[in-house]
């Protein structure tokens, strides 16, 4: 049992175990704030435009069943928004480390093998002038 817990704790404690948990809590945050976007601002005022429709309450009766196919459109809505958001969160950073790799590095210093060859190169240039 003492391993058992030991392997646990080792598995919980690795870098991506951790970096997943807080990635999943970040993104939960980030779906209810987008939600609230859409679900508060956006959607309202696609309804005024479109004459007052709360897309929402749209549904068929079939039956005794009734569709909610306005909540449908609403969740469609809002995954479009949320990968909207994370599509140009994801084209910045990768804009962002593609500046970072094109910053030129400087030169190395020159091995002194090198500057005693081009010491060599230049006074041979310099005698045959």
């Amino acid at each position: 049992m003492k391993k058992m817990f030991k392997e646990f704790k080792e598995f919980i404690s690795r870098g991506n175990v951790m970096d997943l948990a807080v990635g999943m809590i970040i993104g939960g945050a980030f779906t209810a704030i987008v939600g609230s976007l859409v679900n508060d601002i956006i959607m309202p005022l696609i309804g005024v435009i479109i004459g007052g429709l709360d897309f929402t309450t749209l549904s068929v009766q079939v039956g005794e069943a009734t569709i909610g196919y306005g909540m449908f459109i609403q969740n469609i809505f809002n995954f479009l928004c949320i990968a909207l958001c994370v599509f140009f969160l994801v084209r910045a950073l990768n804009k962002f480390k593609k500046k970072k790799e094109e910053e030129p590095k400087p030169d190395p210093e020159p091995s002194d093998e090198v500057k005693l060859l081009t010491e060599i190169r230049d006074a041979l240039k310099a005698e045959g002038k």
